[in-house]
């Protein structure tokens, strides 16, 4: 019977114009009793349109192993986009200056090319004066920071004391490193306590903890490295800082297609925080950008 399952699996079937999934899977699904799942048109009246099923494969059964499922899209020209995971291919950063940290960020998060938010936050609050900049997978970065927030606020009732940066940056090294076969992010931790002042500590894919006087992460961050390494000096005032971390976002908008939208920033030093809001449409324009345009639909209201 699995002889002639393989054989007939591998064989085109004209219902479906050359695709060699489908008659292997009818027969299939006929032997063993199970039920195909399918979203969109009927089995054998797809005509060209998206069409899921779930094949489980041959081996796992004949050997008696639990089966292993995949999904296959029987499209002839599929896009994945469509499928892909939120991915925030980002631009985030960090940077310390004489009194606090000034972190940044764009707001655009990507489903493959499709742009499925593009006025998202990228930096969540951990505790009261420690912030953390998210990139890579949406799902992975809100789940450490999720638990991350938990584990400090326990930390801070039992110690009757505000956790400090360099805390709250281990907490997150140890989830990253721990997950590292199953987390894609990256991360920067930033903010300010009373005994090393204002601190950042980059936490890049695979979970190394960097403790650095500026840090960049995400995909627009290749665009970056030579300028910061260029502009950065230490001991920077905070409109210094501010003003080279609006304008490191913003030369990667203008380069790296996965960021864009607005850039938002954060402050944290002594006397507390504050978060600052810089429109797109106020942004510096740099070489072959095209300036935005007002939406007629705005015009008209």
């Amino acid at each position: 019977m699995i002889e002639d399952l393989e054989e007939n699996w591998s064989k085109p079937c004209g219902c479906c114009e050359g695709w060699w999934a489908c008659e292997g899977v009818v027969r299939l699904s006929k032997w063993q009793g199970l039920q195909i799942i399918a979203l969109g048109p009927t089995f054998l009246q797809w005509d060209h349109l998206r069409f899921i099923c779930v094949i489980v494969s041959l081996k796992f059964l004949a050997s008696g192993s639990s089966f292993f499922s995949r999904v296959v899209t029987m499209e002839p020209m599929a896009c994945g986009w469509t499928d892909a995971p939120h991915s925030m291919g980002t631009t985030i950063m960090a940077v310390e200056y004489d009194g606090g940290v000034i972190m940044g960020a764009d707001s655009r998060t990507t489903t493959g090319v499709y742009v499925a938010n593009r006025a998202s936050d990228k930096i969540t609050q951990l505790t009261d004066n420690v912030y953390i900049c998210r990139s890579g997978s949406a799902a992975d970065s809100q789940v450490v920071s999720d638990y991350v927030r938990y584990f400090l606020n326990q930390h801070t009732i039992q110690l009757g004391r505000p956790a400090t940066v360099k805390t709250a940056s281990t907490l997150v090294k140890e989830l990253s490193y721990q997950n590292k076969s199953f987390l894609e992010t990256g991360l920067i931790v930033g903010g300010w306590d009373k005994y090393e002042g204002g601190s950042v500590y980059g936490i890049p894919l695979g979970g190394t903890l960097l403790r650095l006087p500026f840090a960049t992460g995400g995909s627009g961050s290749s665009y970056l490295y030579g300028f910061l390494d260029q502009a950065w000096k230490p001991n920077m005032t905070q409109d210094e800082a501010e003003k080279l971390v609006v304008k490191s976002i913003s030369l990667a908008i203008a380069r790296d297609g996965a960021s864009g939208g607005v850039v938002r920033t954060v402050t944290i030093n002594e006397k507390g925080v504050q978060r600052k809001f810089h429109p797109g449409d106020k942004l510096e324009l740099f070489y072959e950008e095209i300036p935005p345009r007002p939406s007629s639909l705005l015009a008209k209201s």
